[in-house]
């Protein structure tokens, strides 16, 4: 079975807030999805954190180096995209378009030998996985309300994060916080997103170090990105003082990039992308790179329907990977598919069992949100 075309279409008209200081309109592209035909008729789906226009130009390099290739041997075929471009330069947008494309080959694997992606990725750990509605923070009040909302959905575990965090008072952080954990009560998760990749973000240490201990007085799980993406030292010095687990590594592409992350113990949790590290195949090296060394991985996913299909059969492959994000709310999550997602009594999400990722786009939807059925048709 060989590659014959590869498609992207970004997702457009109901792009959700990020939170960023240049913030996101609903018409921005930031999601694209892939979709790799067969010359056999089989399709696999992918996804991309970032710009269609983007992807579409990584396209153009990429397709030399996939049409008439196998489209069954995922980390071989994603392997040869990553080093037949280094002279493009590494982890920019020809990685995150690689992402797509390799799991878009993971989907075609599952589809073709009649396994879900998880088995195939190492094996099935948990059949279920909790998923954590990722919120944007509010000022107190508010922020109970839509916590409160997104527990009425069935969510039992929370992060909140970005907004006014860091922004503007120690004491309106600790507030916030207080209102949260409030809302939700002792027995669910909470976790904090200072948001340390914005591009005006401006704390340092020492303010990490003091907001970490206020983050333990209201039973925070970790606190992710609470400096800058680049701050190796002091990531370093945050995780070795503080109480909480310290998060992070969204920004970061390719297995070599997080390699001496996770040699320096700079986080408890490492949470690569799996539609910009570089797809299916290079975020699970990732996650057992970090298992080797105690550290656990919990993939970003501020995401679409296909990523967190992916995100939840990375979870079912390795031991540790017990949490999902969910963008809660985000209609590119909860509409692009035929079967919604839903959550248990118990606020779980079932992985799924059937050959692939085990999700179909909905073509009315993907008509709405990307403006043609083109993608798979």
């Amino acid at each position: 079975m060989k590659i014959r075309e590869i498609r992207a279409a970004g997702l457009r008209g109901s792009t959700p807030e990020g939170g960023w200081s240049d913030e996101i309109q609903p018409d921005d592209v930031v999601h694209t999805l892939i979709a790799v035909h067969t010359d056999e008729g089989v399709i696999g789906l992918g996804s991309v954190f970032t710009s269609e226009n983007l992807v579409l130009a990584a396209l153009e390099v990429l397709r030399p180096l996939c049409i008439g290739e196998s489209a069954i041997e995922p980390e071989r075929v994603s392997e040869r995209l990553h080093r037949g471009t280094f002279w493009m330069g590494r982890g920019g947008a020809i990685t995150h378009a690689i992402s797509g494309i390799d799991i878009a080959l993971w989907d075609i694997l599952g589809q073709v030998t009649g396994q879900p992606v998880g088995r195939l990725l190492g094996g099935c750990w948990r059949e279920e996985v909790r998923p954590y509605a990722s919120l944007l923070m509010d000022r107190p009040g508010a922020m109970a309300e839509t916590l409160l909302a997104a527990k009425a959905r069935g969510f039992t575990a929370f992060k909140i994060g970005w907004g006014p965090f860091g922004r503007e008072s120690n004491a309106l952080d600790e507030q916030i916080v207080a209102d949260a954990r409030g809302a939700i009560g002792p027995y669910c998760l909470l976790m904090v997103d200072a948001g340390g990749s914005d591009g005006k973000w401006r704390q340092g240490l020492k303010w990490a170090l003091r907001t970490a201990e206020m983050l333990v007085d209201h039973d925070v799980l970790w606190f992710e990105e609470a400096l800058q993406p680049d701050a190796l030292e002091d990531f370093v010095a945050l995780r070795a003082r503080s109480s909480i687990k310290i998060s992070g590594g969204e920004v970061l592409t390719r297995r070599q990039s997080f390699a001496p992350w996770i040699e320096a113990g700079a986080f408890d949790i490492i949470q690569p992308d799996v539609t910009k590290v570089g797809g299916l195949s290079e975020e699970r090296r990732i996650g057992w790179a970090a298992e080797d060394r105690g550290i656990q991985m919990i993939p970003h996913g501020w995401n679409t329907a296909v990523g967190l299909a992916a995100d939840l059969h990375l979870a079912a492959a390795l031991p540790n990977t017990d949490l999902v994000e969910y963008i809660s709310g985000s209609a590119y999550i909860d509409d692009l598919v035929t079967d919604p997602w839903k959550l248990d009594e118990n606020g779980m999400l079932k992985i799924p069992t059937t050959p692939g990722l085990g999700i179909t786009l909905d073509p009315e939807a993907l008509e709405k949100y990307t403006g043609s059925r083109d993608l798979i048709a």
